[in-house]
């Protein structure tokens, strides 16, 4: 009999002095460069993030937003920066009505929301960080002043979207086009106009003094305040061509950008199987991670392997019933009042509990009083206004097979414990025209939320969308454990429960769990335009046995099985037993995980 270790595609990355793991192999190794550096995890998460937001500008870019979720080795718990920026004060029902608009548009300027990333950066790297303005920045400069191998997605992307660039959106034939055309995959691309606008918040922040903090803060004015947003300011009052069909200008401006900076705040944490679970709050769809995790703490997870059809059908049919809650609950607390406590309460999953049989539900059904009221607003809306032009909501393009989620993610761990999460995305190329004179496009965020009252996620000015970013850490005995997370829009919390519950429940080590076939549920109205549904339906990698998938079948799934290594780009690190552990997904051959 062998002895011998499952196969996974790479080894679990293991040692004591980092481990770093992000959907970008540039990334993770300009986050390995900073810890050898002296810097900690946080330094290492900011110039990695930066670096995505180069090597990925499909997925996300300077004007996107991140969710961050940082703890210290020695913190009491860990915190998030939320980087979630709010709608424009301009965003009001009676503007889109005024457009004769019942949903709002999933690309254009009308969509936006205040771009966060840069300021829950730069909050990081202040209150967390030890390095430099100028040393976690110079990275990314560097990439996009002297080159990157330009991804083939990321060309697919702009392939669908040349003649629109420009006939619609020039400034964003001028920065992605190379003499009118697509770029070549794999070939070297530069993103000059990207370079001199951190050149230039550098040259403001040195401008403060040789005080790290003062830099940092100057840098934020600088963005918020100065040369950026008076950019986003002029950009936005012309009208451009959006997925209604038609030109619209935006509503965003640089009042909106000079009175929002990024928030700190509590997790939102439950136990499960001895371990602490902390998640962002109902602005994010973090907590369905925990109301799975509650649904599903009864489930005897030995009376059946990790990648059979009970597996497949317990979590799924988890899933349904979460994400039905989020779906009529969740929303921006300081807009909507969200009953995140009662939703996680052992008392309400105990009777949702009952709800699981031994068939797939083809309902929608969240739970409390005005439950499905909220949904059938929902419903009536969701699909009611079919993008038109290229892409969706959710900007992915032929002429290469769909990938989901358009959207990155990164996991640090140092030698001295501190571990960070975070999830970054938005502001994608093809998504929003880029800004003349900066490079890039600004977040598209606000199709997230609903033109009708009475929602919790009701469109009103001020107010964070409620993303799908989902970043996740862990925590055994009080201490950093696990970090882990995946872009994937609607399936982040369904592809990381599947690899966190492998991991906790069955022994796999990292790799093995992000190697190991995942699956996802499309129940429920999708979080970006024209956010539409398929009930009952079950996407799934081939790589689950006939048998498996035959009983799937027989319990009443409606299977759409997808390719052997197509779901999911999972990250993840950890710390257990004297070391530093880290494993990325071999899926899409971009992700790595680096360590010593």
């Amino acid at each position: 009999m062998s002895t011998l270790p499952p196969f996974t595609t790479r080894p679990e990355i293991k040692g004591t002095f980092g481990a770093v793991s992000t959907t970008h192999w540039l990334a993770s190794s300009v986050g390995m460069a900073i810890l050898e550096k002296g810097g900690n995890a946080f330094d290492a998460a900011v110039a990695s993030g930066f670096v995505l937001q180069i090597v990925e500008p499909h997925l996300n870019g300077p004007g996107g937003e991140v969710p961050i979720i940082a703890m210290r080795h020695d913190d009491e718990a860990p915190r998030v920066i939320c980087g979630q920026g709010v709608t424009p004060m301009g965003a009001t029902h009676e503007h889109f009505a005024s457009l004769g608009l019942k949903t709002v548009p999933g690309t254009g300027l009308l969509p936006a929301v205040v771009p966060g990333a840069f300021d829950a950066w730069m909050r990081l790297l202040r209150d967390y960080g030890t390095l430099s303005l100028e040393t976690v920045l110079e990275p990314a400069i560097g990439y996009a002043e002297r080159g990157f191998p330009m991804l083939t997605r990321a060309v697919s992307s702009i392939l669908a979207v040349v003649d629109f660039f420009k006939q619609e959106w020039p400034s964003s034939a001028e920065q992605w086009l190379e003499g009118g055309r697509a770029p070549r995959a794999e070939a070297l691309f530069r993103s000059p106009a990207i370079a001199a606008t951190y050149r230039r918040i550098l040259a403001e922040a040195r401008s403060a003094g040789s005080d790290r903090i003062a830099q940092i803060e100057r840098a934020r004015d600088t963005f918020y305040k100065g040369f950026v947003a008076e950019a986003i300011d002029d950009f936005y009052r012309q009208p451009l061509m959006d997925s209604s069909g038609e030109r619209h200008a935006g509503v965003l401006s640089g009042e909106d950008m000079a009175r929002w900076s990024a928030s700190d705040e509590p997790t939102i944490s439950r136990p499960y199987a001895g371990l602490e679970v902390h998640k962002a709050g109902p602005w994010s769809q973090g907590p369905v991670f925990l109301q799975q995790l509650a649904l599903l703490e009864d489930v005897d997870f030995t009376a059946f392997g990790a990648e059979s059809a009970e597996f497949v059908h317990q979590v799924a049919e988890a899933a349904k019933l979460a994400f039905a809650d989020r779906e009529v609950w969740y929303g921006d607390p300081n807009s909507a009042e969200v009953p995140l406590a009662t939703l996680l309460g052992q008392a309400y999953n105990d009777e949702r509990r009952k709800l699981v049989g031994e068939r797939a539900s083809f309902e929608i059904r969240p739970g409390l009083e005005g439950g499905r009221q909220r949904l059938e607003a929902i419903m009536a809306l969701a699909g009611s206004e079919p993008t038109v032009g290229p892409g969706g909501g959710e900007p992915t393009f032929a002429p290469l097979p769909s990938v989901e989620g358009d959207t990155v993610h990164l996991d640090i761990v140092d030698r001295h414990g501190n571990m960070v999460s975070a999830t970054p995305s938005g502001g994608w190329l093809q998504s929003s025209p880029s800004v003349p004179g900066l490079g890039f496009s600004i977040s598209t965020r606000a199709q997230m939320t609903w033109l009708v009252s009475g929602l919790a996620c009701s469109l009103e000015p001020g107010m964070r969308p409620r993303t799908t970013l989902s970043p996740t850490l862990v925590t055994r005995d009080g201490r950093p454990y696990l970090a882990l997370g995946t872009p994937g829009g609607d399936q982040q919390d369904q592809w990381s429960l599947a690899t966190f519950l492998r991991i906790v429940h069955y022994g796999y080590d990292l790799q093995r769990a992000i190697d190991a076939p995942l699956f996802q549920v499309r129940h429920f109205p999708a979080s970006f335009h024209p956010r539409k549904s398929v009930v009952g339906r079950l996407l799934i990698e081939r790589r689950f046995s006939e048998h498996d998938l035959a009983e799937l079948r027989r319990r009443g799934h409606e299977l759409a099985v997808q390719g052997d290594w197509s779901l999911g780009r999972m990250c993840a690190v950890a710390q257990h037993n004297g070391m530093l552990h880290a494993g990325a997904s071999a899926r899409h051959m971009q992700g790595y995980a680096v360590g010593r």
